[in-house]
């Protein structure tokens, strides 16, 4: 009876307990090390601004327990006699394990990264950071099944090469979504406007709502929403003006040309007080620029120190209301447009009054030559 010769067997019954007790205290060992390593790191995140020691930390706690009892098991299997092929599939069992485990702590590893870009409050494209874990999870199992099949003594060159005719032809296929994905990519990596921003291309001008995998949703000033697709927004030139830290203002005005010279000259002066006495802003020039149809032009620079546009309307109207009252205190005219008509040659038309006799409307008929 060879069945009971073997369960009667001895040698076997001591090998066997021999790899069960080895790996049972394998397992404990290796998991009471990794936890205790674990709170040891954990400790020293505490006292540092680091997250290095944060970062290992919750590797080592998401090692698997089957593969730890996996690798408790193998160096059980060290322990006893085993034959030649059994030897030769401990050592593809050791490769496998170690790759799944490389491949969890990497995982894992692009999980803490993605949401601790979220964790310091900024605000940030969440297409990018979720499209870019994708991308690198993928990459990572790819390369850890690549290694696994290389290692069994799979022939992978080919896989590789189909691998890549069927990219080409996917990425032929959706070639309009993945340039908009990558645009995405763009935005979120490269940061030229983020969720909050005012925006100005074209015709558009509003403020950043949502940037999708896709498309990109703005709040326009006239209260709807504007949806475009993110690779045809960057392909246009667009002005941020969220990141504006000061503002350029020209504006021009006219005085009366009857203004004699030296208060021409005052004018300039006067609108210099003014802006320096106006806060949040810095004086840069004032000139009394050209001569005119109809006045004599002032340009005037002054540099408002903050982007927001209901503050500097209300800072350019401060400056507007000081200097109407500068150039009446002056008495200085704006200058208005004039038109003169001046009539030479021939007769003047006779001009009728409704309820007058003719000769009271000729009489009051502009003599030869007059202006009218």
């Amino acid at each position: 009876m060879p069945y009971w010769e073997t369960l009667t067997d001895r040698s076997l019954w001591l090998q066997l307990g021999i790899l069960v007790t080895v790996t049972l205290a394998t397992y404990l060992l290796l998991s009471i090390a990794l936890r205790v390593v674990s709170r040891q790191l954990e400790q020293r995140d505490k006292g540092t601004q680091s997250r290095v020691f944060y970062f290992a930390s919750e590797l080592l706690r998401s090692t698997s327990k089957l593969l730890i009892f996996a690798f408790a098991l193998m160096i059980g299997l060290k322990t006893v006699e085993l034959a030649p092929r059994w030897e030769s599939a401990m050592s593809h069992g050791w490769f496998i394990a170690l790759a799944f485990q490389i491949a969890l702590w990497l995982d894992h590893a692009v999980k803490l990264w993605t949401d601790s870009l979220t964790r310091d409050g900024k605000a940030r494209n969440p297409v990018t950071t979720t499209l870019l874990g994708i991308i690198m999870r993928i990459v990572i199992w790819t390369m850890m099944l690549l290694s696994i099949l290389a290692n069994l003594g799979v022939d992978i060159t080919a896989m590789i090469a189909s691998l890549g005719v069927g990219g080409i032809a996917i990425a032929l296929a959706v070639q309009t979504l993945l340039s908009d994905m990558f645009a995405s990519m763009s935005i979120g990596i490269d940061k030229p406007f983020e969720i909050g921003d005012f925006v100005v291309f074209g015709e558009v001008a509003g403020t950043i709502e949502h940037i999708g995998l896709k498309t990109t949703r703005i709040r326009a000033l006239s209260g709807e929403q504007i949806v475009i697709a993110n690779a045809d927004l960057l392909s246009q030139i667009v002005h941020n003006y969220k990141r504006m830290n000061t503002r350029r203002i020209v504006f021009t005005f006219g005085i009366s040309y009857h203004t004699p010279a030296d208060q021409v000259r005052e004018v300039g002066a006067q609108i210099k007080r003014i802006i320096d006495s106006t806060e949040k802003t810095k004086f840069d020039r004032a000139h009394f620029f050209a001569f005119n149809e109809s006045q004599l032009t002032f340009e005037v620079v002054h540099i408002v120190q903050t982007a927001d546009y209901n503050q500097y309307m209300d800072i350019q109207q401060e400056i507007n209301l000081q200097l109407l009252q500068a150039l009446r205190d002056m008495e200085v005219e704006f200058a208005f447009p004039i038109r003169r008509v001046e009539f030479i040659g021939g007769d003047l038309p006779e001009v009728k009054v409704a309820g007058m006799p003719d000769k009271a409307a000729s009489a009051n008929t502009p003599p030869y030559g007059g202006v009218s």
